[in-house]
């Protein structure tokens, strides 16, 4: 009896010793592999996510671009449209040369439209970019984007005019059609920032009889799909130099900076009379290619201003 309790204490001093030893290291084995499924699952949860996320951003590009096929095909069987001038509201903040307010309704739908303003190759449509610099994409969310651009822009001043460099960060989200833009660095303008917004415009509006439709859906349904959709496109930017001149320098240049506006607004919508008339006559896109498309100068940007301060007058004329 009293040997069989010493072999057995004997036996259990020899399994606590192994358990001793072995244990810990067997519980940071188990430690090391449960951290290691977890980082798998975590790694794997990762690339399924992106994995959808990128079908997600395939799936709403492609809706996307079937609906602006859908609209287009309205305006290729009604082109009819006749633009009007653009609505420039100037205010003068505080310590800034100028807030600038330009409203003008488009014929063609907020994404045709939104191409054109966000489209990397658009100094062929805006003639007083004369440049693109450089062009880095800084986020990618699919339908929302954050761009550094720097750009070389044609300026005039009296007798003078030149470019300028603007190295903006613009954050254009195509899911409610705005682009925002702001100032990297400062330098010969302190602030420079501002955004585009692009909203839905029911030009079909009388097809639904009394009802006045709040929503796409709404207006599709009471034109029975043939109402054509417009834009109504609103920029809205600040400005503000390193050295605000006094008057009369920064009456001019004021005037100066409205009428760059306009004229922006004036490109934009001589690019969407060129995209109606292709869709009535079904003419493809003739754009040339960078190298081979004209290059403005500042003579010509003068000849521009020249021509647009005539038809202002004629304009205010006609208006008295």
């Amino acid at each position: 009896m009293g040997k069989a309790n010493v072999n057995n204490t004997g036996s259990d001093t020899k399994r606590n010793v192994v358990s001793s030893v072995f244990d810990p290291a067997f519980s940071r084995f188990v430690g090391l592999s449960q951290k290691l499924q977890a980082r798998v699952k975590s790694q794997l949860k990762n690339l399924t996510a992106d994995k959808h996320g990128r079908e997600d951003n395939e799936i709403s590009s492609n809706s996307i671009q079937m609906d602006l096929e859908k609209q287009l095909d309205s305006w290729r069987g009604n082109p009819s449209w006749t633009d009007q001038p653009p609505v420039v509201k100037v205010s003068i903040p505080k310590g800034s040369l100028c807030n600038l307010k330009a409203e003008v309704n488009v014929g063609l739908p907020p994404d045709a439209v939104y191409n054109i303003v966000i489209d990397p190759d658009n100094r062929r449509v805006f003639k007083n970019i004369k440049e693109v610099l450089s062009r880095k994409v800084v986020v990618d969310e699919g339908l929302r984007q954050v761009v550094e651009v720097e750009q070389a822009a044609l300026w005039r001043f009296l007798w003078w005019s030149g470019t300028i460099s603007v190295h903006v960060l613009v954050d254009q989200n195509r899911a409610d059609h705005s682009m925002k833009f702001k100032q990297v660095k400062s330098g010969f303008m302190k602030r420079f920032e501002g955004n585009w917004k692009v909203k839905p415009l029911f030009v079909d509006e009388h097809m639904c009889d009394r009802l006045k439709p709040k929503t796409l859906e709404e207006y599709e349904q009471c034109t029975g799909g043939k109402g054509r959709v417009g834009s109504k496109v609103t920029l809205d930017q600040l400005i503000q130099p390193a050295i605000v001149p006094p008057p009369p320098i920064s009456w001019y240049l004021r005037g100066i900076t409205a009428e760059t506006t306009e004229m922006l607004i004036h490109d934009l919508l001589a690019e969407t009379a060129k995209i109606r008339k292709r869709l009535a006559t079904g003419e493809t896109d003739d754009s040339q290619s960078l190298d081979d498309q004209q290059m403005v100068n500042p003579r010509d940007i003068k000849e521009r201003w020249a021509a647009h301060r005539r038809t202002s007058r004629r304009r205010r004329n006609n208006i008295c």
